[in-house]
C-alpha cells in the first residue's frame, strides 16, 4: 500500500512541476516582452496576465483538493493508478 501512495504522490509532485514549470515560462515570457509597444501588445500582455494568475489560482486549488480526495478516499486512487498504469502498459507494449 505504501508505494501505491507513493506513487500517487509521485505522479501528483511530476504534474504540479510541470505546471508550475509552464507557469514560469509563461512568466519569462511576459517579462521578455515588457519593453515592446503598442496597444494590441498592451492588451495581449493584459490578457496573459489575467490568464496567468487564473492558473496559479486554480493550481493551488487543484492540488488542494486532488490531496483531499486522495487522503479521503485512498483505494480510489490506487484503483485509478493501477487502471491507468494497466492501460498505458498495454498501449505501450504493442508494436
Amino acid at each position: 500500500m505504501k508505494s501505491a501512495e507513493g506513487s500517487s504522490k509521485s505522479a501528483e509532485v511530476d504534474l504540479m512541476g510541470d505546471l508550475k514549470a509552464v507557469i514560469a515560462d509563461a512568466e519569462e515570457l511576459l517579462r521578455a516582452t515588457a519593453d515592446q509597444a503598442g496597444p494590441k501588445v498592451q492588451e495581449v500582455r493584459a490578457r496573459a496576465e489575467e490568464s496567468l494568475q487564473a492558473a496559479r489560482e486554480h493550481l493551488k486549488s487543484a492540488g488542494a483538493e486532488l490531496d483531499t480526495q486522495v487522503r479521503a478516499h485512498p483505494w480510489a486512487a490506487v484503483g485509478i493508478a493501477a487502471g491507468v498504469g494497466l492501460v498505458l502498459g498495454i498501449l505501450l507494449s504493442r508494436k
